[in-house]
């Protein structure tokens, strides 16, 4: 019978993560990497975030490692962490599902000027402003097109938005126009009223997103990101929204997080920041995939969301 060691969140959710495994995979045995008796064995899995850097040298001698985040970048960045061993990426259903709805709520926001109400709801101003632009008159661009990007595009089409994708290699999606390579990246930009950056983290993607990419877009465009917070510089998209270049933006992901208390992003008018909550599902959905893919491991078959070690995706 397998077993997974859970060193996620810390001691103290240990009590959480038991019960939700209880619960959606009651053949699985768990228990605390911070447990005295727990001794990490090569046939172990173990479910982590942030482990801390001594926890490095006991994982790369485990079956697989498991993560609680869609994005693994952290983990492989750290020198030790050990690349033979394999890693497994925050999947499921309820994982796109809640992508797809925050993507969705973030671009009727900035469809409908949202941030305007709720700075006048603040001040207790009756204001009018309106604006008339449907779901069915907007082009929305989503940058990366993986296993949570696909979803939310086809999703989005599926709402009546007009959608594209832009990814490096080919794909075929549903209603969705796909975007191919770095010399579509311009024309794609030029078609789309919301972008979505939904890119993994890799050397071609950080600081991607300045004032000069920026300047392909419509202008009055808007901003939703939930990839990484790496990707933006954050001087050149507060200068774009001081200039009317973007309309408004949504952040779901910023660099660093937790978001520094005196951080320009904070008061921005035009700038609505979440607390990297957009796709975090409930302990017992994660439970429930977890369990699968160690089930698929087990079985010598290979999960969806294993993870390249080179590109982190």
């Amino acid at each position: 019978m397998a077993r997974l060691i859970i060193s996620a969140d810390g001691p103290e959710r240990f009590t959480v993560w038991k019960e939700a495994f209880a619960k959606a995979a009651p053949d699985l045995t768990v228990c605390s990497w911070y447990a005295p008796e727990t001794e990490v064995l090569p046939s172990d899995y173990v479910l982590v975030w942030r482990p801390e850097d001594e926890h490095y040298a006991a994982l790369a001698q485990v079956k697989a490692i498991l993560c609680t985040g869609a994005g693994v970048d952290h983990l492989l960045q750290h020198p030790d962490f050990p690349l033979h061993v394999p890693l497994v990426r925050m999947g499921g259903e309820q994982t796109a599902q809640l992508m797809a709805d925050y993507v969705t709520w973030a671009a009727i926001s900035l469809n409908r000027d949202a941030r305007t109400w709720a700075l006048q709801q603040q001040r207790h101003e009756w204001v009018y402003n309106s604006v008339a632009r449907t779901t069915a008159e907007t082009r929305i661009g989503i940058m990366g097109l993986g296993h949570l990007g696909g979803y939310v595009a086809t999703h989005l089409a599926r709402m009546g938005f007009q959608v594209a994708g832009w990814k490096r290699s080919r794909a075929t999606l549903p209603d969705v126009q796909v975007y191919v390579g770095q010399e579509a990246l311009p024309d794609f930009l030029a078609r789309t009223d919301i972008l979505v950056n939904l890119l993994p983290s890799t050397p071609h993607t950080r600081d991607l997103v300045t004032l000069k990419f920026l300047e392909n877009l419509p202008r009055g465009a808007g901003f939703i990101n939930v990839g990484r917070g790496e990707h933006v510089v954050q001087q050149d998209l507060l200068q774009a929204l001081n200039t009317g270049l973007l309309s408004g933006a949504v952040l779901d992901v910023v660099a660093p997080e937790p978001l520094p208390f005196d951080s320009p992003l904070w008061d921005h008018p035009r700038i609505t920041v979440t607390p990297h909550t957009a796709s975090h599902a409930s302990a017992y959905w994660q439970a429930k995939y977890i369990a699968q893919s160690i089930t698929q491991l087990e079985r010598g078959v290979t999960p969806a969301l294993l993870c390249n070690p080179h590109t982190g995706y």
